[in-house]
């Protein structure tokens, strides 16, 4: 059986994909069960959010403690779970029992992040950055403590992760998915490349409502300025011994 590359390229040729015998197909996740609510919530909300933001997109996928299998030697060992949330771009759109890079035309992720413990830390930030750097080769990587708020993001640079220098706000910014990740409110969240806050379809439909409500205000109070203007004048109008009510309309 033919091995696949312990550094495999980003994409396989067509020309050599008759010889090699792939692993199975169709494999499902083999993640264990999150450690906390924290970071159960964390990686909804991040998924959640992308999803509504780019909802006419067709051409990306993103999940969360789902496996990604890379090779075949990494199908026997389970060297590496897969990570907490990542986004791939170029793919389609659809729900996935587990991404298999063989079947998805080698595409790795662009985007990994990965959600820090006291039982994992220590591997987000040694080994797995390492498989990320060297073998997948993603291009953004990111961590965040859903407790204790430590948040860091590489982007790789010549083969190497070189640190996200964070903004003023302590944002960092995604060079794939042309959005920021910042915390708000103890929770990691994307904002637009203008520092908009990206909202849940609930948190948008209350500020909906919220505008329309202030656009109702301001006609009411234009409308009653109006109002107090025109009694104003006919007060005016009266006190020169002109009746407004006998005035041609203009």
């Amino acid at each position: 059986m033919v091995r696949l590359d312990a550094n495999p390229p980003q994409s396989v040729s067509e020309e050599v994909t008759d010889d090699i015998q792939w692993p199975p197909t169709h494999l499902y996740s083999d993640e264990p069960p999150l450690e906390t609510d924290f970071h159960r919530n964390q990686i909804d909300l991040l998924i959640r959010l992308l999803k509504y933001w780019w909802q006419d997109r067709p051409d990306f996928y993103i999940s969360g403690n789902l496996t990604v299998y890379y090779n075949e030697q990494q199908l026997k060992h389970c060297d590496f779970r897969g990570p907490d949330i990542f986004v791939v771009l170029g793919t389609e759109k659809k729900d996935r029992r587990s991404w298999a890079i063989w079947e998805e035309g080698g595409k790795y992720p662009n985007v990994v992040i990965e959600l820090l413990s006291s039982s994992t830390a220590t591997v987000d930030r040694g080994k797995k950055k390492d498989l990320y750097q060297d073998i997948w080769r993603v291009p953004d990587y990111f961590w965040f403590h859903p407790e204790t708020l430590e948040f860091a993001g590489f982007h790789l640079v010549n083969g190497q992760y070189e640190a996200i220098t964070p903004t003023e706000q302590g944002w960092l910014w995604s060079q794939q998915l042309r959005l920021y990740l910042g915390i708000h409110e103890r929770q990691l969240r994307w904002l637009s490349a203008e520092g908009q806050l990206i909202p849940l379809p609930e948190e948008q439909e209350r500020l909906d409502k919220e505008q329309a409500q202030q656009a109702q205000e301001r006609e009411r109070l234009a409308k009653e300025q109006a109002q107090q203007r025109t009694a104003r004048l006919e007060e005016l109008l009266r006190s020169q011994g002109i009746d407004p009510d006998q005035l041609p309309d203009l």
